[in-house]
């Protein structure tokens, strides 16, 4: 079969289209939306650790207006907090709604109920989840999602790598150990996003000679879980690769606020390599 015939669906994040420019004004939301349809996206995400659900909910006719599909980040504080996220995720049309969970028990045994709970309120509103890999969350760690992972077998992921490699500090070339348990993120995640990161930084510019090897593990593995992907999913399902490229303090600035690189253009180039990686596949 030709790889070009799997579709995959790249989104931009409405979050990763803010400037945060000391003293310039953001530019409307509109404006914003227009600029990732004319990028040629096939949707925008929403991130509500960057909007109130107030906020989110005034995106919902833009949609319907430049045509973008739509994806949600929700960030629940409780276990019914994750309800609202999932009726707003039906108005835009989501697919599913990635989690960054904000319910935090110190332990495994201590978290398998959380998520547990988690998937009740997903299953009882029709609408999937993925568990992001994220800082600042239930899965903020690779050694205990992997745990989580093996004692909830229908638990989901959504695969931003570059947490993981900050989270573990992990050193260039990567330990055969640490792939190894990136393998096995990999292998249940159903979404990818794209960021590249250091061992110390979360975000580094990929144009940037020094930065190449890290670029190259970060696409090796984009590769990877979307090839996993194709194989264990039916023909008509699209991959989702979000290319979200977060503005300032994640992305660094010298003495004057200013960004060090282009990240419209970065993620543009991302969308490329991956969507290379991707129309090179057979299933």
């Amino acid at each position: 079969m030709s790889g070009t015939m799997r579709e995959i669906r790249f989104y931009q994040s409405l979050w990763a289209t803010e400037l945060r420019r000391p003293g310039v004004p953001e530019r409307p939301v509109a404006e914003r939306f227009d600029e990732v349809a004319a990028d040629g996206y096939d949707g925008m995400a929403i991130d509500l650790g960057a909007l109130s659900l107030e906020q989110a909910r005034a995106t919902v006719p833009e949609f319907a207006r430049t045509g973008l599909r739509g994806l949600l980040t929700a960030f629940p504080k409780s276990i019914e907090d994750l309800t609202p996220a999932l009726h707003l995720a039906k108005d835009i049309g989501a697919p599913f709604v990635v989690v960054v969970g904000q319910v935090m028990p110190l332990t495994v045994e201590g978290m398998i109920p959380v998520v547990r709970e988690w998937l009740a309120v997903s299953r009882r509103e029709g609408v999937p989840i993925q568990f992001e890999t994220h800082r600042d969350c239930i899965t903020n760690d690779l050694f205990s999602t992997v745990q989580l992972l093996d004692a909830i077998p229908e638990m989901r992921m959504a695969a931003d790598l570059s947490h993981y490699v900050v989270d573990r500090e992990m050193l260039h070339p990567i330990r055969p150990e640490y792939q190894a348990l990136v393998a096995r993120v990999l292998a249940r995640s159903d979404s990818f996003q794209g960021r590249v990161a250091s061992r110390s930084q979360i975000q580094i510019p990929i144009g940037f000679p020094q930065h190449a090897k890290w670029v190259a593990t970060f696409l090796d593995w984009w590769t990877e879980g979307l090839g996993g992907f194709r194989r264990r999913t039916p023909a008509d399902e699209p991959a989702v690769f979000l290319c979200e490229l977060g503005p300032p303090e994640y992305a660094i600035t010298d003495a004057n606020g200013a960004e060090l690189s282009d990240r419209r253009a970065e993620a543009l180039a991302i969308r490329a390599m991956v969507r290379e990686r991707w129309d090179a596949m057979v299933d």
